[in-house]
């Protein structure tokens, strides 16, 4: 994690320090770790200054799921919006998100589906997420012209797949996830992606 003092604004830090300090821990050490006087002294802020931002921890609890939703759920949403010519390229665009250098944080994710075991609003939370991403998808699939009963399959293959990956922990150089992207997106779509498609799709990755 980055040095959250540097971002600390006067005496008080700010609402995004306390927050980002909060899903670090969360992620790292679990739930038991987002507590107010830990993460005080780890800010070097006092645990007064908490409370112009957030009125209790329960409201820090709150504030990380909705992080989650916006930064997760937000970004699979706007890669099925996104400019694409074909259903390879969609799902091209797609992938990008759960790469290492993408929009979606998948230790988040863990955590989040960890903590639903505990809790049954979060698993609430957790099932609303799924549904919204698993829609997404499947209109994604639709708008190129699949059946509905098709449409809902393919979402759920790649949905159910990355969350597989997830779930898992797997470990896979960047090498090895690209290499087999163009299977995955043949898998995914019963077509193939063109050597173009594949071209702007390494670029955007760097790789």
């Amino acid at each position: 994690m980055t040095e959250k003092t540097e971002k600390t604004g006067g005496w008080r830090g700010s609402r995004e320090v306390w927050l980002d300090a909060a899903r670090e821990a969360f992620v790292t050490s679990g739930l038991d770790a987002v507590k107010i006087q830990p993460l005080a002294t780890r800010l070097n802020l006092s645990r007064t200054s908490f409370y112009w931002f957030f009125p209790d921890r329960a409201a820090l609890l709150d504030a990380i799921l909705a992080d989650w939703e916006a930064t997760n759920t937000g970004s699979l949403e706007r890669a099925t919006q996104s400019y694409s010519e074909t259903i390879a390229e969609a799902v091209l665009n797609l992938i990008g998100v759960f790469l290492d250098d993408g929009p979606f944080e998948t230790r988040l994710d863990l955590a989040v589906r960890g903590w639903a075991h505990q809790s049954d609003d979060v698993a609430a939370r957790v099932h609303a997420a799924d549904a919204a991403r698993l829609s997404a998808i499947h209109d994604m699939f639709a708008r190129f012209g699949y059946s509905p009963g098709e449409a809902d399959v393919r979402a759920r293959t790649v949905y159910l797949t990355q969350i597989g990956y997830i779930s898992m922990q797997v470990r896979e150089t960047m090498a090895e996830r690209l290499a087999r992207v163009p299977d995955y997106v043949m898998t995914f779509t019963g077509q193939a992606a063109t050597e173009s498609e594949l071209a702007r799709f390494r670029a955007r990755h760097k790789t």
